[in-house]
């Protein structure tokens, strides 16, 4: 049996990670390990998508916590050594982009540990992002680099990756969705919020450029301010981005909003509901992009650049940025019943989590 530590750390490695343990535990060819950073770590970005996922109690829980980049990387690689000396795997298998992932990778390299990195190659040619620097240097360390777009391969293959090693798999973000799509549709979010269908648009926020600079954020609040005379907005706000809101003087102003309403962070079904059943989706997340284009639902990312172009080529996404005139002229058109043209892309179809288990067996 292949002894896997499947590593996690913040709330969007636990959509990713969870269809692949879960096939690995069901499998007599695995015995997985899934441990947790903790980089995430308050109930509402962690724990309730564990329930909400289905996945079992980690192995181990590292309760690294929060800190500065250096900090939070150093802390994850102190405790996954640890770990992985105690159980001395024979592959480490991370996720994404987030702090732990290169941690963890970096960890298990040193120790001579095979690495497979799931969501390779994905680029935004933006090294100002912290998630451009970890998934470059994760992939660089990487054995086995699982793609979920053909825009993965072409910088993996210009980067030196190619052949061996290197295989386009899919997005295991739409194995979750496809998995918990019968809990997602039973989720009383809609009907506890007296939300119809098409009614309202829906906003998530985090990114430090967007909101560690008060000019930035004031100009998305100004935004906000304009499309809340259109349309009801529901805006589940990140701990973070409601700790700056304040330090800026931005929260009492969009408390002040009469059709916008603030809400906790969300655990995966209710949020995923009401992404469903959104009329437009405002967001500056990575995945967010993928989901709204796997259920159609026109999407405007509040940045410059994105690591997923299929969500653009084939998918509901457009790049809008931060400038308050173009958010909302490119909410004119879905704010007017218009709806967003897309595909689902080559192999979103819920079994790449099972693609990567085959190929873990095929080493064995």
């Amino acid at each position: 049996m292949l002894k896997i530590v499947n590593v996690v750390g913040a709330r969007p490695n636990f959509m990713k990670m969870a269809p692949i343990h879960r096939r690995m535990q069901h499998s007599n060819e695995f015995a997985p390990l899934l441990i947790h950073t903790g980089q995430h770590y308050d109930d509402r970005l962690s724990r309730s998508f564990f329930r909400d996922l289905g996945m079992p109690e980690p192995d181990r829980y590292l309760g690294v916590g929060s800190g500065s980049h250096a900090v939070q990387t150093a802390q994850v690689m102190v405790d996954m050594e640890k770990v992985l000396l105690e159980f001395r795997p024979d592959w480490v298998v991370v996720v994404g982009d987030v702090n732990s992932t290169l941690a963890a990778a970096l960890a298990a390299v040193k120790l001579h540990i095979p690495i497979a990195h799931v969501e390779a190659g994905l680029r935004s040619g933006d090294r100002q992002m912290p998630e451009e620097i970890n998934r470059i240097l994760t992939d660089s360390i990487a054995d086995l680099l699982f793609v979920t777009e053909k825009s993965g391969l072409d910088h993996l293959c210009a980067e030196g990756r190619h052949g061996a090693g290197v295989h386009l798999v899919g997005n295991v973000m739409i194995d979750s969705l496809v998995e918990q799509l019968p809990f997602i549709e039973q989720d009383p979010i809609l009907e506890s919020m007296g939300l119809r269908p098409a009614s309202f648009a829906l906003l998530t926020l985090h990114r430090p450029s967007n909101v560690d600079d008060p000019q930035v954020f004031a100009a998305i609040v100004e935004a906000l301010d304009l499309l809340q005379q259109q349309i009801e907005l529901v805006f589940p706000i990140h701990p973070r981005t409601e700790k700056m809101a304040g330090q800026f003087g931005l929260l009492a102003r969009l408390q002040k909003m009469n059709n916008l309403r603030l809400l906790p962070p969300l655990g995966y079904l209710p949020f995923v509901r009401l992404m469903k059943n959104a009329r437009l989706m405002l967001t500056d997340s990575g995945g967010v992009q993928e989901e709204t284009t796997f259920f159609g639902v026109p999407c405007l990312t509040l940045r410059e650049n994105t690591e997923r172009p299929i969500t653009i080529e084939m998918g509901t996404n457009r790049l809008v940025g931060s400038n308050t005139a173009a958010i909302v002229a490119a909410s004119q058109p879905f704010l007017n019943g218009g709806t967003a043209q897309f595909q689902i892309p080559p192999l979103w179809d819920g079994q790449a989590s099972q693609r990567i288990v085959e190929i873990f067996a095929a080493l064995n």
